[in-house]
């Protein structure tokens, strides 16, 4: 296998962290618009990773890029603006391809808050024929949420219930950064990006639809000694991705943002700081977004200060296989002082990081196998949790 990693930047170089300690691939080409910094994930971890400049926005780029190196295998790890050109860059060369995040969603023209428009991952799934004509690989999704969210959902599924009532994808913290009044533990683009579209809720005999931004509030129990955190729907692709494989009647998705950092993006889309649209400063065109994004520090600088842990799981609920009704909560759950005394990298950061490189391993393996456009849960899930707990960080089951 031989991998170009696209991004490097906190999950990124994450994963060049974590892959070095495995030996399933024979080249990782770490690539980024700035140079530098690929020249600082790489470095230390041996003859295996080599450090490349890519534009991410260009196809051709890519493309040209994995044709130069041999590239079986594109892992996306940059924001999702970027998803449509990676992907088709990644076909073109005829390599599989892997993502944290789908290509991006645009909302309904009129209805944006009862209806959807183009949803996370449509112009991915419009061309699965084509990958699958192909016998290429996209799968899709495949960080810690979505990601391993789904496999949790598949698992249970297959394994726990009978019938399912509702999945829901429950996400919350209690990280502080020292020293910062807000400083977001992942990519603020990225974030404005899910928190303030129209959340997607998906119901059996409904479909997909929407609702407002930080809708239906719920204080969700979190374990591992986080506790209590209030969580509000946003969206987020399990939504989009587990009815397509996981039969249930409900599928949601609700993050623990607090109350501070809900107020913080209001604000910003209440000044249209929120926009990627560019405007004109004096002789300058940037996006407000961007700017945001700058006056912000880098997510993985953080982890030094940083304290607390993070918690990612799926809450199911519904008939168990015995035919009594059944709760249950799985979860993974990092500790910032583990995985920065460990790896050298913040915890949310190497949370993301470490799924993809699992599934890169269990397509390496054979484990994993398939074509077209697919998500996390259209492949067996317990291969995935095996290794996931091989690389030292386990994963929990808690009946509710």
């Amino acid at each position: 296998m031989r991998i170009l990693l696209v991004g490097a930047g906190g999950v990124g170089s994450a994963a060049v962290a974590i892959a070095a300690r495995r030996s399933f691939f024979e080249l990782m080409v770490v690539a980024d618009h700035d140079p530098e910094r690929a020249v600082r994930a790489v470095a230390g971890h041996g003859d295996r990773f080599v450090a490349g400049t890519v534009d991410a926005g260009s196809a051709d780029a890519v493309a040209a890029l994995c044709r130069a190196h041999g590239i079986t295998h594109v892992l996306n790890a940059v924001d999702p603006r970027f998803v449509m050109p990676i992907f088709d860059g990644a076909f073109a060369a005829g390599a599989d391809y892997l993502d944290m995040a789908m290509s991006l969603s645009h909302p309904h023209p009129t209805r944006p808050y009862a209806e959807t428009g183009v949803k996370l991952g449509d112009d991915q799934f419009a061309v699965a024929d084509r990958w699958s004509a192909a016998g290429r690989l996209a799968l899709c999704g495949i960080g810690v949420e979505p990601g391993l969210s789904d496999v949790f959902a598949r698992y249970a599924a297959d394994e726990l219930f009978a019938e399912i009532d509702e999945i829901g994808v429950r996400d919350g913290a209690d990280l502080t950064v020292d020293g910062y009044a807000f400083a977001p533990s992942f990519s603020i683009w990225t974030t404005i990006e899910e928190c303030l579209n129209p959340p997607v809720v998906w119901e059996a005999g409904r479909g997909w639809f929407t609702t407002p931004p930080f809708s239906e509030p719920e204080v969700f129990d979190f374990p591992a000694g986080i506790g209590p955190v209030e969580c509000v729907n946003v969206e987020h692709e399990e939504v989009l991705l587990i009815p397509r494989w996981v039969r249930a009647r409900r599928v949601t998705f609700k993050y623990g943002l607090g109350n501070e950092f809900i107020e913080v993006l209001r604000t910003l889309r209440k000044l249209g700081l929120d926009s990627v649209a560019p405007v004109q400063v004096g002789d300058v065109s940037v996006s407000p977004r961007d700017v945001v994004a700058a006056c912000l520090p880098d997510p993985a600088t953080l982890g030094d200060r940083m304290r607390g842990r993070t918690c990612a799981g799926t809450y199911v609920t519904g008939t168990g296989v015995d035919g009594r009704p059944r709760k249950v909560y799985l979860y993974h759950v990092v500790d910032n002082e583990w995985s920065m005394r460990e790896y050298g990298h913040q915890a949310v950061v190497w949370q993301t990081a470490v799924n993809p490189v699992v599934a890169l391993e269990l397509l390496a393996g054979g484990a994993w196998s398939g074509t077209g456009v697919l998500g996390p849960e259209a492949l067996p899930p317990r291969p995935f949790l095996d290794l996931l707990i091989a690389y030292g960080t386990p994963w929990h089951l808690q009946d509710r």
